[in-house]
């Protein structure tokens, strides 16, 4: 009944006691878990391969040749995010709490009560939740060495997803619509990665930091002499990006001399570099992106009409931030990690009254605003967990009223989304409730519980 990220979860099961093992990997797979078994600690280490991918592991404590503990180390050296239930007897408790101080989540003893041990690993799931999903985002992403995946879950984010995976492929021209900071950029290198053309070069060039005269040598190249200072030939960004894909950022800023010449290319497919004298054919992908109006700034005949029309073949409008704060979480423990890992400090903790004002607060800067504070707060950290006061004045102060699209941190915890996924199930069902826990994918018996749980028995 978790909000998962499009999977089912998978169980790895470690016992040495066959009809424990047994009787384990039936329980949940009863429930719908994706489960693998193991006869003892020393076969899932023979296989530690296999627990990349893992999201839970259930194992024993006690077993001949490598125990659970061992296990448990040797499961963290590849998958940092799987969580750990210790199965033992009563007589090892003690043995138990060791090995949450070496890092499991929680303990069950024998013998076991399958309803509770299925509750236990709902739990520790939806603990690890936020890592296992980053973990699957990442890897649901095709990206090229150069590019992060881009992080989301939002409706807004699978949809821009969905048209990038549609158009990379093709020949199309695309020009890229958004705020500034929302990952023009980002979906750029996405698109070039994604496409036919991804082995070949992706070239950058930003239309705003150049005068007019070093953006057309940028952009076109120019031969020696063909101006004071050309002292040698040099190849443009165009020619350079032969068979592959040219980004123009800030396509909005280029002055209207160069929107001439750029619209040239777009019809013949050719340039004459600067004091040349013949025409180079070129196969170049061209990506175009602004944060202007572009509509606005061709009324205004800044900008011409028929380049305009050009550029927007397919069209693609980043979401600002804070149209999708239901991504916030994911963002942030994935730039905390990978700040954590570039400047070599200890991975921080968010407390959940930060994390509510990092979703709570309107993000102007979108998406880079959010990257450089954290950055600044992975440096500077002297505690091992992120708190309220550690965020800036602004963060902390704004109300979810003065965002343009607040939405309520509550709405991201795990009972809403359950009395919500509920809802919808005995909706469809007429309210005949086992029908509803066979949708939900869970037992009738659990789906009676989770009523009682949170008031909805007389619903």
């Amino acid at each position: 009944m978790s909000s998962e990220p499009h999977r089912t979860y998978r169980i790895a099961v470690i016992d040495d006691e066959s009809e424990s093992l047994a009787s384990i990997c039936r329980a949940l797979k009863k429930v719908g878990y994706e489960v693998s078994s193991f006869e003892d600690g020393l076969a899932a280490v023979q296989n530690l391969d296999s627990f990349r991918d893992i999201d839970l592991v259930v194992t024993d404590l006690k077993m001949p040749r490598v125990d659970g503990i061992d296990l448990l180390r040797k499961v963290r050296e590849v998958n940092r995010e799987a969580g750990f239930l210790i199965v033992t007897g009563h007589g090892t408790v003690e043995t138990a709490v060791d090995a949450l101080k070496a890092g499991a989540d929680d303990y069950i003893l024998k013998p076991l009560d399958l309803f509770e041990l299925r509750n236990r690993v709902h739990q520790i799931l939806e603990k690890r939740r936020p890592g296992i999903e980053l973990r699957f985002l990442r890897r649901q992403i095709v990206t090229d060495s150069s590019a992060s995946p881009i992080i989301g879950k939002s409706a807004a984010i699978q949809r821009l997803l969905e048209q990038i995976a549609t158009v990379a492929p093709t020949r199309s021209t695309v020009l890229l619509l958004g705020e500034s900071g929302t990952g023009k950029d980002l979906a750029a290198q996405t698109i070039h990665a994604r496409s036919l053309r991804s082995r070949e070069n992706f070239l950058p060039l930003n239309c705003a930091a150049l005068s007019p005269t070093l953006l057309e040598s940028e952009l076109f190249g120019h031969e020696k002499g063909a101006f004071t200072g050309a002292l040698e030939r040099r190849l443009g960004k165009l020619e350079l990006a032969d068979r592959g894909t040219l980004f123009l950022d800030e396509i909005g800023e280029m002055p209207l001399e160069m929107q001439v010449k750029l619209l040239r290319f777009l019809e013949t497919r050719e340039i004459m570099r600067v004091g040349g004298a013949s025409q180079l054919a070129l196969d170049v992908r061209l990506i175009a992106a602004t944060n202007r109006e572009l509509n606005q700034a061709v009324e205004q005949q800044k900008f011409r009409t028929d380049l305009y029309y050009r550029l927007k073949v397919v069209t693609l409008v980043m979401p600002p931030l804070r149209e999708r704060a239901e991504d916030i979480p994911l963002l942030v423990w994935h730039f905390l990690e990978c700040f954590a890992e570039e400047h070599q400090r200890p991975a921080l903790q968010v407390s959940p009254e930060a994390m509510q004002a990092l979703v709570r607060y309107s993000w102007p800067g979108n998406v880079r605003e959010l990257k450089n504070l954290l950055e600044n707060l992975v440096i500077f950290s002297k505690a091992p967990a992120l708190h309220l006061l550690d965020l800036p004045p602004e963060v902390r102060q704004q109300r979810a009223a003065d965002a343009q699209a607040p939405v309520r941190f509550e709405e991201l915890n795990m009972s809403s989304i359950e009395k919500q996924a509920i809802l919808q199930a005995l909706e469809k069902t007429s309210g005949n409730r086992l029908k509803a826990a066979q949708l939900l994918g869970i037992g009738l018996r659990t789906l009676q519980t989770k009523l009682k749980e949170y008031g909805m028995t007389e619903r």
